[in-house]
């Protein structure tokens, strides 16, 4: 007994220590799962399925169910195709499977995503073992028993559950340890140090020392004063504003340059602050300054990663930080004397460039092209509009 209940787990098993696949999900009371590794491309998720088959009917509209969900998967990684490998494990075939030619029903496409559909049973397992060998470019040969003990197949299951958790923690401690903070540390004194020189020189409240050392302030900037899209960065109205942002930053700040490191934690930040400043004078005139754009940015770093790596982000901090974003755009709405088109700005800067340039170590060049694009395009656009209609 458990012939077939121990292959399900020990192939599982095999393409994750020897082909470099990682676990995504398991569902169907744990008798199926995706499997994700993208450098394959023959076969880049794999969904593996222990279901003793009756009739072809189901599983034809099985794997057209799990080519929608994998067209879905293609879309959010923006993959030009995918394919799919789509594997039933069974005892017996479908009593009917000899009208399942592999042209008719053992593939599926929906849009520009193909399913290939194997079903691994007893009687066609070297064929079916070798269909799967090709796909995969590799080779499988598993030494069967008749029978298996519960004991052999619980440990086999815990060494795949194991191997998934190791992936998992070594994939989130690169993700969120690349490098040690420095940038961030630099960023707080400075605005510190700047805040100190404005208060011993008329006071940061004061507008003419804002103007002075430069604030937004659109008539200066529509004169030429271009600057004043960086400067107002590092630029505090009051105390308490400051205290505020240094705080922010400090949580925050940290989080980003850990994940991102140094080079493009300071592209994010500054380009972030950037964008805030720009969407501030494109739909407000009030005189302002404050990292809060570039510290909303951050929040926009994070939101990337919730775009690259959903599961780790909602496994992590998504919740929280998608909670902590609509509270303060809410508060921003509600309370007057606040900037929250800098605000947006900010975020939205924040979440484009940091998918100009992705991860340390990680490239994916087709969604780089586009975030690099749709930056260069948004941020034309603004101080086009900007310029022409202040």
């Amino acid at each position: 007994m458990g012939r077939e209940t121990f292959l399900f787990w020990r192939l599982a098993y095999f393409l994750m220590y020897e082909c470099g696949y990682r676990l995504m999900n398991m569902n169907d009371a744990q008798n199926g799962m995706w499997l994700e590794n993208r450098k394959n491309k023959h076969a880049t998720f794999i969904r593996i399925l222990r279901a003793d088959l009756v009739w072809s009917n189901p599983v034809i509209r099985d794997q057209q169910k799990a080519a929608i969900q994998a067209e879905k998967l293609r879309k959010h990684y923006f993959r030009r195709s995918l394919n799919i490998l789509n594997i039933y494990v069974s005892t017996y075939p479908p009593i009917d499977s000899e009208h399942m030619t592999p042209e008719k029903t053992l593939s599926a496409s929906i849009g520009k995503t193909n399913v290939s559909t194997i079903i691994l049973s007893r009687e066609n397992y070297q064929s079916s073992i070798k269909r799967i060998s090709e796909t995969l470019h590799t080779h499988i040969d598993f030494l069967l028993k008749e029978e298996y003990e519960d004991a052999e197949i619980f440990t086999l299951r815990q060494g795949v559950l194991k191997r998934a958790a190791s992936i998992d923690g070594e994939e989130e401690q690169k993700l969120f340890d690349f490098t040690k903070p420095r940038l961030t540390y630099f960023f707080m004194v400075f605005q510190v140090v700047v805040f100190l020189i404005m208060e011993g020189n008329g006071g940061t409240t004061n507008a003419e020392t804002l103007i002075k050392y430069g604030a937004k302030f659109n008539p200066l900037i529509l004169n030429g004063e271009w600057w004043r899209f960086f400067t107002p960065i590092f630029i505090h109205i009051g105390i308490f504003h400051l205290a505020m942002n240094t705080f922010a930053l400090y949580y925050l700040g940290t989080t980003v340059e850990k994940m991102f490191g140094h080079i493009r934690f300071f592209w994010i930040y500054l380009f972030s602050g950037f964008m805030g400043t720009l969407a501030s004078f494109v739909f407000s005139p009030s005189l302002s300054a404050g990292a809060s754009g570039a510290i909303f940015g951050c929040f926009g770093a994070l939101l990337y990663l919730g775009f690259a790596y959903p599961q780790v982000f909602f496994r992590t901090m998504g919740m929280n930080v998608i909670g902590v974003i609509v509270f303060n755009l809410i508060f921003g709405f509600t309370v007057t004397g606040i900037d929250n088109a800098g605000h947006i700005g900010g975020l939205v800067g924040g979440f484009l460039a940091t998918g100009a340039v992705h991860f340390p170590k990680k490239r994916n060049k087709m969604t780089q092209v586009i975030f690099l694009l749709s930056t260069i395009i948004i941020a034309s656009g603004l101080l086009h509009f900007g310029f022409r209609n202040n």
